[in-house]
C-alpha cells in the first residue's frame, strides 16, 4: 500500500506524472474533479448534493470533497494504494485528509512538490490544445502532432483549447495557488513526508526523480 500526493501549481505536470506512477506502481490516480463528475453522473447521494451546489454557482465544501475521497478509497482498485492529484488544495483539506486516513488506519507515504517557474508555466498552459475526437493532448511548441493538423492517436482533424487556458485566467489561478495551496507545503515538510523535484526538467527526467523518491 502506497499513498502519494502530488503538489504544484496548475500546469506543472501533476496529471502527466500521476499517470506515469499509476502505470509503473500499479496504484490508482484519484482526481477529485473526475470523482465529482462521476458521482454526479451516477446520481449518488454525494453526487446529487454536489450538483445542487455546483448549479447554484458555489464551491463544493471541504466536507463533501472529503466524503467523496473517503468513499473512493474504499473501492477494490485502491487496495495497492493511490495518488491524489488536485487534492488537498487547502490547509483545512490537508488536515481533514489526515483525520480521514487515520480513521482507515492509513498514512501518507510521500508528498512530492513539482517546482516550476511561473512564466514557463504560463507558456505551457496557454499553448495546450487537444483532439476533439479522442482527447489526446498537444502543445503549440513542445508537443505537436507528427503530421500537422492530424491527431497521432485517432487521425482526427478537429482540435480545441480550453476556454480558461488564457494568460489572464492562468495568472489568476497562480495567485490562488500561492494563497491557498502553498501553506500545505510547509505542513507536509513539518510532517517529514515532503520531497521536491525539478519540474523544469524534461518529462522523463521528472519521472526519474519521482521514481527515485518512491523507491
Amino acid at each position: 500500500m502506497m499513498i502519494v500526493i502530488l503538489l504544484g501549481p496548475p500546469g506543472c505536470g501533476k496529471g502527466t506524472q500521476s499517470k506515469m506512477i499509476e502505470e509503473t506502481r500499479e496504484i490508482v490516480q484519484l482526481s477529485t474533479g473526475e470523482m465529482l463528475r462521476g458521482e454526479v453522473a451516477a446520481g449518488s447521494d454525494v453526487g446529487k448534493r454536489a450538483k445542487e451546489i455546483i448549479e447554484a454557482g458555489k464551491f463544493v465544501p471541504d466536507e463533501l470533497i472529503v466524503e467523496l475521497v473517503s468513499n473512493r478509497i474504499q473501492k477494490p482498485d485502491c487496495e495497492n494504494g493511490f495518488i491524489l492529484d488536485g487534492f488537498p488544495r487547502t490547509l483545512p483539506q490537508a488536515e481533514a485528509l489526515n483525520v480521514l486516513l487515520d480513521s482507515h488506519g492509513l498514512a501518507i507515504d510521500h508528498v512530492i512538490e513539482i517546482a516550476v517557474e511561473e512564466d514557463t508555466l504560463v507558456g505551457r498552459i496557454t499553448g495546450r490544445y487537444s483532439c476533439d475526437t479522442c482527447g489526446a493532448g498537444y502543445h503549440e511548441e513542445f508537443q505537436k502532432p507528427e503530421i500537422e493538423g492530424k491527431c497521432d492517436k485517432c487521425g482526427g482533424h478537429d482540435f480545441s483549447k480550453r476556454a480558461d487556458d488564457n494568460e489572464e485566467t492562468v495568472r489568476a489561478r497562480l495567485v490562488e495557488y500561492h494563497a491557498l495551496t502553498e501553506p500545505i507545503i510547509g505542513y507536509y515538510e513539518k510532517a517529514g513526508v515532503l520531497s521536491k523535484v525539478d519540474g523544469m526538467a524534461h518529462i522523463d527526467e521528472v519521472t526519474r526523480q519521482i521514481d527515485g523518491i518512491l523507491s
